[in-house]
C-alpha cells in the first residue's frame, strides 16, 4: 500500500468487501499509533498496541497478530511506519500474549509464548558493528584523500533485529536495511509522488534452504543461490514468472514481504539474502514461526485468507484445447467420454468464442444457442468453463464508455494504453477500480452466468497482459503496484459470485497469475502458455511445488504443454518412443514422441491439486493420441476418480490449514537433509510420494524414499525401508508412485463425473506405524460446510493392535471389515 498519500488514497478498496475491512483496519492502525506516540509502550496488553522506537528520524515499528506472526516495518517516515500493511492483507493485529522490555544490554525486546523479537541498541558501540577487515594507516589515509568520505543519509541503517523462537533458537537475523531515492527511470513512472528504493539484508546460513515465491520455471527447488524477480512477466525464460511475495524457510520460518512494486529476492549469496523493492516508503515485512511448514501456512491463512473448497467437479477431470471453436465441437467431446464411458466433469470454451474481443458475447453463428448446449452438457454431468478476457479493443460496444468513466487502465496522460495489439485485442480493464470491477462481474452474470448457464469462469491475461510499469491503476501508479492486478481481478469475480448466489453456489475461477491473498478468490492458477517438451516437462515439477509451498494450493499445468515446438523435418526422437503413433500423424505431425511425452505428463497430471488438459492441439482427448497411449490415459483419468475421497478430504485440510497437498518434501521431512532439494518428487497429501517420469526413453528412475518411515510401492504393494534411493521400473504405463507407512487411503466407486453419488468401496491401510486420515464429504456445490462442517470421519490406525477405528460420521454403508485391506496381510 502507498503509505506518503493522503489516506483518501490508500484507502481504495480491493472490492466491496475489501473496502469496508481496510477502513476499519487503518482506523485500528491510527488510533494504535496515537496512543503509542503519547504513551511510550513498556507492556503490550491492549489489543492490536504493538511497540514503536524512535531512532534518530528513523521510526520502528513491531507489532504481533499471533503469539507467532510479527510485522516489522521500519521507515524515515513515521506515519509510512505505523500505517496499515498493503494489499492482500486481510488479518487484525492481536498483541494477546505478547510483552515488551528492554533488557539490561539495552536490546529492545518483544515476546510471547512462540517467538522472541530482539532489536538491538541504538547507540551500539562501533566495535559492535559489522566491519570490514582493518586496513593499515597510509591505505586509509590514501582512501580518504582520494575518495573523500561522504556523509550518507540513505546508507544502510544497523537496526539490527533477530528473531528466535521461544527457547533461543535463532530463526531470521536482519542486519541493515535501506532506504535511497528511488531510481530516476522509476520516479518518472512514480510521478505523482515521491518514493525510495527499500531493502533489507538478512544472514543466510549455509544450513537454511528457501522456498516459495511464486512461481520460476527454471528448474528450481531450492532457490538458495538463486536471484529470483519477484514480478509477473509473461515471457520470463522457461515460462511466466507469477510473483507471490512470501518464503518459507527450513528453518521454521515464513517471511512474507509488504510491497507490491518489483521486489528482487537474493538468496543465500555470500552468506546474505536481499530483499530490494523498486519503489515503497517503508520496509515492511512478516515473520510467521513454525515448529512445521503447516504451522506456517496456518500464519499466512490468518494473515491473507482461507482457500475455499472449489465445487466437487474441479477434482475432477477438465477437458480444453486451443480451441474449441464450436458448439457442437463442445457437445462432441462430452458425448465422446460419455460413449466410452469415461469420467469428465468440465470442458472448456476457451478464448476466441466472441465476434470481437470486448464484445463480451459469443459469436451466434459458430454458438447458436449456448443455453441449450449447456442443458444438454449438465443433463450429462458436465460443467463448462468459459473463458472471458479483460480486454476492450477500439470501436467494441463498451469502449466508449469505459474510457470516458476512466476504467480502463492507462498512461499517466490519462489516455487508454493500448496493450500488444491495439485494434484487434485493445486495453485491459482496470478491476483496481472497484466500480469497473461490479461492472465487469456484472456483465458476465448478465450476459453469461444467467442467460446461458455457464458454470465456471476463467479469467485469462491477470498479469494484466500488459506491462503496468508505465501505466497509471486506479489504486496508483502501475510500477509502485506492480504485482496487485491478479488480487483485484479474480476478487472480482468471486465477490460477485458470492454477493449474488450466496452460499449456494461455489465458485472455481482459472487465472494465470496471482498475489498475496488471492487464494480466497475461488481461483486455480495455471503454469501459463508453456512449450510441450520433456525439457518443459522437467522444469514445471518444481515451478508447482514452489507455488503451492507459497501458500496457494491451488496449481495445475497444462497437461503436456500449451505452445508446440518448431518440429524439424527431419526429427527423430533420442529414443524409440515408447509408444507408437504412426497412427495419429494427423494430430502429432512430426513429433513422433509426443505421445509418450503426453502419457507422461498426464500421469503426473492425475496427482496435480486439478487435472486439465489444454494446448494448441487439433485434437487433445484422451483417444487423440494413438491406440497405444489410450489405454494408458484411460488407467490414470479413472485413477483419479478413484482417488477422489482422499482428494477431496485432503483439498478440506487446505481450506482448514491453509497448508497445501501438493507438497515438497522438504514439509513432511524436515529432518532428512536429502529431501531439501528434489526438485521432482512429492507428496499428494499424506500418503502418495509421486515421482512422475521426465526422460524421453526411460523404463525406469531413481527414487529416494525419505527416512524415518517404510514405503509401499502403490503398483505391487513391496514395503521398502525409507532413507534410500533406489531404482523404480516405470514402463510406460507406470507412474512411479509409493504409500507412507501409516497411511489410510479411500477408494471410491466408479463414478462418471465428480458430482454423482460416489460410495467408498475400499480402505486401504498401510501398516508400519501409526496412523489417522479424515474423510470429509458434503454436498460438494454450496459453501455450507463453512457452516455445518460437512461430514467427518476420523479413521485411525493402531499399529500395536493392528485394528482401524473411525470416529464420527459413517463415511460408507455395511460392515467395515469387507470394505478394509490391511496390506501387506
Amino acid at each position: 500500500m502507498n503509505v506518503s498519500c493522503d489516506r483518501a488514497r490508500a484507502l481504495v478498496p480491493e472490492g466491496r468487501r475489501m473496502s469496508r475491512r481496510l477502513v476499519e483496519k487503518s482506523l485500528v492502525w491510527w488510533l494504535s499509533t496515537l496512543l503509542l506516540t503519547i504513551v511510550p509502550p513498556r507492556l503490550a496488553t491492549a489489543q492490536n498496541e504493538g511497540v514503536t522506537l524512535e531512532r534518530d528520524g528513523r521510526t520502528i515499528s513491531l507489532v504481533p497478530y499471533a503469539p507467532n506472526i510479527v510485522r516489522v516495518t521500519i521507515s524515515t517516515s513515521r506515519v509510512a511506519a505505523t500505517s496499515a500493511p498493503g494489499y492482500g492483507i486481510v488479518a487484525d493485529p492481536s498483541s494477546q500474549g505478547w510483552t515488551y522490555e528492554k533488557d539490561a544490554r539495552g536490546n529492545e525486546v518483544f515476546r510471547s509464548s512462540k517467538m522472541v523479537v530482539q532489536v538491538s541498541p541504538n547507540d551500539l558501540a562501533k566495535d559492535k558493528l559489522p566491519q570490514p577487515m582493518p586496513l593499515d594507516g597510509l591505505n586509509l589515509q590514501l582512501r580518504d584523500k582520494f575518495f573523500p568520505p561522504v556523509k550518507n543519509p540513505e546508507a544502510p541503517h544497523d537496526d539490527a533485529f533477530s528473531v528466535t523462537t521461544a527457547d533461543g533458537r535463532m530463526l531470521l537475523h536482519m542486519r541493515t536495511w535501506t532506504m535511497a531515492p528511488e531510481s530516476a527511470e522509476v520516479a518518472r513512472q512514480d510521478s505523482a509522488e515521491r518514493g525510495f528504493h527499500v531493502s533489507a539484508q538478512f544472514d543466510s546460513p549455509p544450513e537454511e534452504h528457501y522456498y516459495g515465491l511464486g512461481q520460476q520455471q527454471k528448474g528450481w527447488m531450492d532457490l538458495r543461490d538463486h536471484e529470483i524477480h519477484c514480478w509477473h512477466e509473461y515471457s520470463a525464460i522457461g515460462g511466466e514468472d507469477v510473483c507471490v511475495p512470501f518464503m518459507v524457510s527450513s528453518l521454521g520460518y515464513g517471511l512474507l514481504w509488504d510491497n507490491p512494486s518489483k521486489t528482487t529476492v537474493d538468496l543465500g549469496f555470500n552468506g546474505k539474502n536481499v530483499w530490494s523493492s523498486e519503489v515503497g516508503n517503508r520496509v515492511s515485512y512478516f515473520i510467521i514461526a513454525g515448529r512445521t511448514s503447516d504451522e506456517i501456512y496456518s500464519g499466512y491463512r490468518t494473515l491473507t485468507g482461507v482457500t475455499h473448497m472449489l465445487p466437487r467437479a474441479a477434482y475432477g477431470y477438465i477437458q480444453s484445447k486451443a480451441i474449441y471453436p464450436t458448439q457442437n465441437q463442445i457437445l462432441d467431446v462430452a458425448k465422446g467420454y460419455r460413449d466410452r464411458n469415461l469420467p469428465l466433469d468440465v470442458v472448456v470454451v476457451d478464448f476466441l468464442n466472441m465476434t470481437k474481443q470486448g464484445e463480451l458475447d459469443l459469436d451466434p453463428a459458430r454458438w447458436p444457442d449456448p443455453a441449450a448446449m449447456n442443458r444438454e452438457l449438465h443433463a450429462m454431468d458436465v460443467k463448462t468453463l468459459l473463458s472471458v478476457w479483460p480486454h476492450f479493443a477500439p470501436g467494441t460496444r463498451f469502449y466508449d464508455m469505459l474510457v470516458s468513466k476512466g476504467w480502463l487502465i492507462r498512461k499517466p496522460d490519462g489516455t487508454p494504453d493500448p496493450g500488444w495489439d491495439s485494434q484487434t485485442i485493445g486495453p485491459n480493464l482496470d478491476t483496481t477500480n472497484p466500480e469497473a470491477a461490479k461492472w465487469f462481474w456484472e456483465q458476465i452474470r448478465d450476459r453469461y452466468v444467467k442467460p446461458y448457464g455457464f458454470d465456471y469462469i476463467w479469467l485469462d491475461e491477470t498479469e494484466p497482459d500488459v506491462d503496468p510499469a508505465g501505466d497509471v491503476f486506479s489504486i496508483g501508479s502501475g510500477t509502485r503496484f506492480y504485482n496487485v492486478y491478479p488480487l483485484f481481478h479474480t476478487a472480482s469475480v468471486y465477490e460477485g459470485f458470492r454477493r449474488d448466489f450466496g452460499d449456494g453456489r461455489r465458485v472455481m475461477i482459472l487465472a494465470r497469475a496471482a498475489y498475496l491473498g488471492a487464494q480466497r478468490n475461488g481461483t486455480v492458477f495455471w503454469s501459463s502458455d508453456i512449450v510441450s517438451t520433456w525439457d518443459m516437462l522437467r522444469r514445471a515439477i518444481p515451478a508447482g511445488l514452489n507455488f503451492t509451498a507459497t501458500g496457494l494450493p491451488y496449481w495445475d499445468t497444462d497437461i503436456a504443454g500449451f505452445f508446440s515446438p518448431s518440429i524439424p523435418a527431419d526429427y527423430h526422437a533420442p529414443h524409440v518412443p515408447l509408444v507408437d503413433g504412426s497412427d495419429v500423424r494427423e494430430n502429432i505431425g512430426n513429433y513422433e514422441d509426443y505421445p509418450e511425452l503426453f502419457a507422461r505428463w498426464f500421469e503426473w497430471g492425475a496427482f496435480q491439486p486439478v487435472m486439465r488438459a489444454h494446448g494448441e492441439r487439433m485434437h487433445n482427448e484422451v483417444w487423440s493420441y494413438g491406440k497405444q497411449t489410450e489405454p494408458i490415459l484411460e488407467k490414470y483419468l479413472k485413477l483419479r476418480y478413484q482417488l477422489l475421497p482422499y482428494t477431496y478430504s485432503v483439498a478440506y485440510q487446505s481450506y482448514q490449514t491453509g497448508a497445501p497437498y501438493m507438497r515438497a518434501l522438504f514439509m513432511d521431512f524436515p529432518a532428512d537433509p536429502k529431501a531439501m532439494d528434489i526438485p521432482d518428487e512429492y507428496m499428494y497429501g499424506p500418503a502418495f510420494l509421486v515421482a512422475p517420469v521426465t526422460q524421453q526413453g526411460a523404463t525406469q528412475r531413481s527414487v529416494y524414499l525419505p527416512t524415518g518411515c517404510d514405503w509401499y510401492n502403490y503398483w505391487t504393494d513391496e514395503r521398502v525401508r525409507g532413507g534410500q534411493t533406489i531404482t523404480v521400473p516405470a514402463p510406460i504405463d507406470t507412474l512411479p508412485l509409493f504409500v507412507r507407512a501409516g497411511s489410510i487411503v479411500p477408494l471410491g466407486s466408479d463414478v462418471r463425473s465428480a458430482d454423482q453419488s460416489q460410495t467408498i468401496v475400499s480402505v486401504r491401510v498401510y501398516p508400519g506405524a501409526n496412523g489417522g486420515f479424515t474423510v470429509f464429504q458434503d454436498d460438494g456445490k454450496t459453501y455450507a460446510y463453512e457452516k455445518t462442517g460437512g461430514s467427518v470421519t476420523k479413521l485411525t490406525w493402531n499399529e500395536a493392535t493392528h485394528e482401524l477405528h473411525h470416529d464420527g460420521a459413517l463415511a460408507w454403508t455395511g460392515p467395515a471389515q469387507p470394505l478394509v485391506t490391511v496390506v501387506g496381510r
